[in-house]
């Protein structure tokens, strides 16, 4: 565990097995963050454990002083054949032909999943996350996936220059309409247009 503090909280990043470690905490956050329904955290466990495994994996925690998870994010790098890639790679196509997919699918980092308790949000945990997440990344862009509509999360987005990719996007088997934000890394370059 490397540890990066800010004030109260720490940051660290997690190896892969100290993420296993630490697994069930981090899903019951997810849970209580998305505020999904009992059950969720064992059918996503498979699939973050997984994650940990895919090139250029990362992961940042937010802890408390007595070391109780705030937050986490984590990402890897995006390539042909993932799941997630391959949804946008279609959506992409669909909506900007060929070349809007390879603008930004070409070489990315993909933000799959950053997650603040409820309690903790508004403390800007989730912005000290994704600007530890990012730094050093090798990919020219980062790509993330949120449901439509305002929140916190859109506007920590927004504030950080991500920019519309693809809006009200359905992912295979989630009824709620998406957006895919981009921008360019690392995050003090300029903000990449929209292709």
């Amino acid at each position: 565990m490397t540890a990066m503090s800010s004030s109260c909280t720490r940051y660290v990043q997690l190896s892969a097995d100290e993420f296993r470690a630490r697994l069930s905490e981090a899903l019951a956050l997810y849970v209580s963050a998305m505020r999904y329904p009992d059950g969720t955290a064992e059918q996503r466990a498979p699939m973050w454990l997984t994650h940990a495994l895919r090139e250029g994996w990362r992961c940042i925690a937010a802890l408390d002083a007595d070391g109780t998870m705030l937050g986490v994010t984590y990402g890897y790098k995006g390539r042909p054949g993932q799941w997630w890639h391959e949804q946008v790679r279609r959506g992409l196509t669909r909506a900007g032909g060929d070349q809007a997919a390879q603008g930004w699918l070409s070489d990315y980092f993909e933000l799959t999943e950053i997650h603040v308790r409820p309690e903790s949000q508004g403390n800007q945990i989730g912005e000290g996350l994704l600007r530890r997440l990012l730094d050093g990344v090798p990919s020219s862009n980062v790509l993330l996936s949120t449901p439509e509509g305002p929140n916190r999360a859109w506007k920590l987005y927004r504030r950080l220059g991500f920019v519309d990719v693809l809006r009200d996007y359905h992912f295979a088997g989630d009824p709620r309409p998406f957006a895919i934000l981009g921008r360019g890394i690392p995050l003090d370059q300029p903000v990449r247009q929209a292709q």
